[in-house]
């Protein structure tokens, strides 16, 4: 199956709906009710602007972006038919409409709205005009004589009739996808019909609604069909096997009216009592980078390969996106909802229609396929797992079954790397991908786990938060030997938890003992040590490809299949990493490969690690060095810092230091550059020091402050 998700993002109460359509750029549902006014809803902040009333309307359609502030002005207003317009389409280029009653005209709004043609030949009331999205020429009409005719500009007879349909046809629509010549046609005798309109033959009958058909649909983007009845039901099917995948009944009495668009997972469906948007299928595009920087994507079941290499010495800025040129690869015998390299990248898998297939990543060369619920590469390049059922689990290597198990709680879910993770109701289980021995069982429900390439770290992202855990493979393995610390629950010592933080990830990856990932508040951020470094502030989602190291670049798409990159150096991951595991030698080696500019960026992370000392070795920023060497009590460097800044309250801090060390010379000093005469008083008073309240008093006086000038002398008796 598809495993389609389906989210209701927009109920819209009113009198029934008769016409929906969505706004192509804006996030806009545009309803025309059967009393007669019009409804613009924003589904995003769920508001309905104040309806607009016309006398008799009740079908709409978006002609243009032309909407902005939600006002709507009549710009032309004429008599078309004798009886009710049931339908009106839009030519796509010329200045067009098409209109109906038992008759269809054709109106040029060029040429003063004159009626350029009629088109004679249905017996009854024609219900529905549809535009051949493939020949803008050509049109196809559905009407209650229970006949589907289809017709060309220009000519006023139909080209051919298709019949097939008990009853009265209400609605049609035209496959816009691929090579498949099709129409879609749904009637009072409660069945959808698909035909091939090059044939003249049905192809496929639906069957199933209890009710009148009312309206009918070609998904634009996803391969499925939706149908409405009056029944209250809306059905969703798939385009290729005409299976049933979902049925949807909201408890708004009849349906009337759906409405796909282009470039969107949004469905507006409209009803008796009012209007619904859902939205259908996955965000994330299914999508691929290997560790060279090639990208594999799917284009509806097209698949395409972008090179980053390519590109060459072009400059690229950040977040701007890639001018990258596209090869086509061919077409996926199924729909791919997921597309994932292996890890040394020489293979890819495409997953969908509850199918997988493995090809080479160079040639889209077929090399294993099968039935699974999902699919899931292991650190080895070699291995991989599926999810054959809720309760079996199949192991693979070298394409071959190596193993399989049924998990004690059941699978809801699996997850790859370099343990076999299953998740189950009770929560989830870590298995070695060799024996399939359970490691460990930890009470959670995850969304995503992301592995770091040396298995020693990895990343448990839940619904509202995530955890980084280390990995005790040595402990693991001491534990199996000797048989001791293992419960029902798997090794208890298998995983040390390193931190939680209160962050929803949608993708990840690691870069050495770096969790770079994006959230759900569209920041692009890196974990490190306890600390959260923001990159970059994104516009919109985007989804983590991966990160090229030469180029010190990391790499992400978006659901539209733009490509963008930001610079994030390699040397402060490996350098932070290094840090991580107190590998200063390392770290030390490193170090000069960090540009000047970025070394304050890694000394505040050495210095939240507690390694101050180094911080101040690192830093290049005179403000940061100076606290630095305050919190050290380096009075040395903090002298020297203080005498480049000239800051008078730099030579307080400093002061206060040198007084804590009993350096009252020094304190003398840092007090006198800072005019602190409160400060000398009271430090020469309480030293004792007759010279010190002498100097202090001249001082003092020349500077005219007459408080502690009379009381040095009067200390002086003078």
């Amino acid at each position: 199956p598809l495993r389609l998700d389906i989210k209701r993002k927009l109920t819209a109460r009113s009198d029934r709906v008769k016409s929906v359509d969505l706004h192509p750029s804006e996030p806009w549902m545009l309803a025309s009710l059967y009393n007669g006014s019009v409804c613009v809803w924003n589904h995003e902040t769920q508001v309905t602007s104040r309806p607009y009333v016309f006398q008799h309307l009740q079908y709409i359609t978006i002609l243009t972006s032309g909407i902005q502030q939600c006002v709507l002005h009549v710009l032309h207003m004429f008599e078309a038919h004798s009886d009710y317009i049931r339908c009106i389409a839009v030519h796509p280029t010329q200045p067009y409409i098409l209109t109906n009653d038992m008759l269809i005209k054709l109106w040029d709004w060029e040429k003063k709205w004159s009626c350029s043609q009629v088109f004679e030949g249905h017996t009854h009331y024609v219900m529905q005009i549809v535009i051949n999205p493939k020949d803008n020429n050509q049109f196809a009409s559905a009407s209650l004589d229970r006949t589907i005719k289809v017709w060309q500009l220009g000519s006023s007879s139909p080209n051919f009739t298709l019949e097939g349909h008990d009853k009265g046809v209400n609605c049609i629509d035209y496959y816009s996808g691929g090579d498949k010549p099709y129409l879609i046609s749904g009637a009072d005798d409660r069945l959808v019909k698909i035909w091939d309109y090059q044939n003249k033959t049905c192809v496929q009958t639906l069957e199933g609604h209890a009710q009148n058909v009312s309206c009918v649909n070609f998904h634009p983007e996803l391969p499925i069909i939706i149908t409405g009845s009056e029944d209250g039901t809306v059905r969703i099917w798939h385009s290729s096997t005409y299976r049933l995948e979902s049925t949807l009944n909201y408890g708004m009495e009849r349906v009337w009216c759906v409405s796909g668009l282009r470039g969107s997972n949004n469905v507006a469906l409209g009803y008796d009592e009012g209007s619904i948007i859902i939205k259908l299928g996955r965000e994330e595009p299914a999508m691929s980078m290997d560790t060279s920087g090639k990208i594999i994507w799917a284009k509806h079941s097209e698949i395409q390969q972008a090179n980053l290499k390519a590109m060459g010495d072009a400059e690229i800025k950040d977040g701007e996106r890639l001018p990258l040129a596209v090869k086509d690869m061919g077409s996926c015998e199924i729909y791919p909802q997921t597309i994932q390299h292996n890890p040394n990248g020489r293979f890819v898998v495409v997953c969908g229609d509850g199918e997988y297939i493995i090809y080479t990543a160079m040639a889209l060369r077929n090399k294993s396929f099968g039935s699974a619920q999902e699919f899931v590469w292991a650190h080895d390049s070699s291995e991989y797992a599926i999810r054959e059922s809720s309760s079996v689990v199949k192991i693979f290597k070298n394409f071959k079954e190596k193993k399989y198990f049924k998990p004690d709680f059941g699978a809801e879910g699996i997850y790859g790397g370099f343990l076999l993770g299953v998740r189950s109701v009770n929560g989830l289980a870590f298995y070695d991908w060799d024996n399939t021995e359970l490691i460990r069982r930890i009470e959670i429900q995850p969304k995503h786990i992301f592995w770091s390439d040396s298995g020693e770290l990895v990343c448990i992202a839940t619904e509202e938060s995530f955890f980084i855990l280390r990995y005790l493979s040595e402990k693991v393995a001491a534990s199996q030997e000797s048989n001791e610390g293992i419960t029902e629950d798997g090794i208890e010592d298998a995983f040390e938890v390193l931190g939680e933080i209160q962050e929803v990830v949608k993708t990840g990856l690691w870069v050495g003992d770096c969790f770079i990932y994006t959230s759900s508040v569209n920041r692009l951020n890196y974990f490190v040590g306890g600390e959260i470094v923001t990159i970059a502030h994104l516009d919109r989602t985007m989804y983590l490809l991966g990160y090229i190291p030469k180029d010190d670049r990391l790499y992400l798409g978006d659901k539209e299949l733009n490509i963008v990159s930001y610079s994030l150096l390699v040397s402060v991951l490996e350098y932070q990493t290094a840090v991580m595991r107190r590998d200063f030698g390392m770290a030390d080696k490193v170090l000069p490969t960090i540009p000047k500019e970025q070394r304050t960026r890694v000394a505040h992370f050495l210095e939240k690690q507690g390694f101050k000392q180094q911080a101040l070795a690192v830093s290049t920023d005179p403000e940061h060095r100076f606290e630095l060497a305050l919190q050290l009590g380096e009075l040395k460097i903090a002298y020297q810092l203080a005498v480049e800044a000239e800051s008078e309250q730099k030579w307080k801090q400093l002061a206060e230091l040198a007084i804590s060390k009993c350096q009252f010379g020094l304190a003398q000093e840092c007090l006198h550059h800072a005019q602190d005469y409160g400060g000398l008083l009271l430090l020469a008073t309480a030293s004792g020091n007759a010279a010190m309240v002498a100097k202090l008093a001249e001082g003092a006086e020349r500077d005219g402050k007459n408080n502690v000038a009379f009381m040095t002398y009067f200390l002086q008796g003078k």
